[in-house]
């Protein structure tokens, strides 16, 4: 890594008055979860999907739970139990600590849904999850627009086949299957509302901010909702740019840094400059 690149991300953070992390798919790749990135990554998670050449888009779809419902929930379900078990890494902590320091604290822009920011400890109220969150459900219809918690489910996947072997959750409202309270692809049946209050929150916040640093990680450009995001911060609060990612750093705007590695070691890396 850029010592140089480094002591100026370091000093960005120190200068901030608040901190806004921005984080993609690749910043659980420490932690040991799984690589989306093509279908390579995807069926080396899953060689059941493999087997009958379905690729990401195709079983992340609610056509596949209206298809298939145990194919879907052994895909979701796996998701799910792999998340609840998974203890997030060290530059989780790193963020936090930092984010606290700051006169108006932190607030976190993520398209995962896989709750590891809560599970480190930060703040759920201050967590703005774009893309929704497995840890919740929704009817499949959907029947109303609510949302309830996951904690109750508990998948039993057959791994070898990606299917689900017991009963799925359903609806308390009509019965029906529930589905994971995520966007898919295709999916005009996402409940959002649970996301827009978190974007509301997020917004009231930011409308407060004068001086902040956006740290995005892991955000790629097949998908770029946390992109998009970072830019428009940049653009409407003069925020600061700290870019992590190992395959595409590259950045375009001036107060911009870009770290081509991992979450985790460029977290550790800043936060040692920042205490020496």
């Amino acid at each position: 890594m850029d010592k140089k690149l480094l002591s100026q991300a370091a000093k960005y953070i120190k200068e901030a008055d608040s901190i806004i992390i921005a984080a993609g798919a690749g910043m659980g790749i420490d932690s040991g979860l799984p690589d989306f990135r093509g279908n390579e990554g995807f069926w080396k998670a899953y060689p059941a999907l493999a087997k009958a050449r379905l690729d990401f888009s195709e079983v992340a779809s609610p056509t596949t739970f209206n298809r298939d419902i145990k194919l879907a929930w052994g895909f979701y379900g796996h998701r799910l139990a792999l998340y609840r078990n998974t203890i997030p890494h060290h530059g989780f902590e790193i963020l936090k600590r930092w984010g606290e320091s700051k006169p108006n604290c932190y607030n976190i822009f993520t398209s995962n849904v896989d709750g590891q920011f809560q599970k480190a400890g930060f703040d759920p109220h201050r967590i703005y999850e774009c893309h929704g969150s497995i840890h919740h459900l929704q009817c499949l219809e959907p029947c109303v627009e609510d949302v309830w918690s996951a904690e109750t489910f508990k998948p039993e996947v057959n791994a070898e086949q990606c299917l689900l072997t017991n009963i799925p959750p359903h609806c308390p409202k009509c019965g029906d299957y529930a589905r994971p309270n995520i966007l898919m692809f295709g999916d005009w049946a996402w409940v959002s509302t649970r996301s827009k209050r978190q974007a509301e929150q997020l917004n009231t916040w930011l409308a407060q901010i004068t001086n902040p640093v956006v740290i995005e990680l892991g955000a790629g450009t097949h998908i770029p909702s946390v992109r998009d995001f970072s830019h428009k911060l940049q653009t409407k609060h003069n925020g600061k740019l700290i870019r992590i990612n190992p395959r595409e750093s590259e950045v375009e705007t001036k107060n911009s840094i870009g770290l081509a590695c991992g979450a985790k070691d460029a977290l550790l890396a800043i936060d040692h400059i920042m205490n020496t």
